[in-house]
């Protein structure tokens, strides 16, 4: 069964760190590029960061690029979100996702940046 489970959410405070995983199960993880996207209280689902198949290539939204890193480790089927430098506005429900274009969504880990 496919699962794409995300954990390392919580409350953070501005200027702070947190790092998202994503463990997947149930597909050959290494052959799918993978994402992170968020969604916002109110607001619609934005996409933040896609890795290729291997560390190849990352690509990210204006809104993290130098601050997000993201990245796999496909021995471990797990995808990662290193986030630095937090704002208010980065809280939201951080989603991992199968494929481009997204054939698969995660349950969601909430980030709260806030002092």
């Amino acid at each position: 069964q496919l699962q794409l489970v995300e954990s390392g959410g919580g409350l953070a405070q501005p200027g702070g760190s947190l790092r998202l995983s994503c463990a997947a199960s149930g597909f050959t993880f290494s052959v799918y590029a993978m994402s992170w996207a968020r969604q916002a209280p109110g607001k619609g689902l934005e996409w933040v960061s896609g890795i290729h198949t291997d560390d190849s290539a990352t690509v990210y939204a204006d809104s993290v690029k130098g601050r997000f890193t993201i990245s796999r480790d496909n021995a471990k089927n797990m995808l990662y979100l290193h986030m630095k430098n937090l704002k208010p506005e980065d809280t939201a429900l951080y989603y991992c996702a199968k494929n481009i274009p997204v054939d698969y969504w995660g349950q969601g880990t909430q980030v709260t940046v806030s002092s």
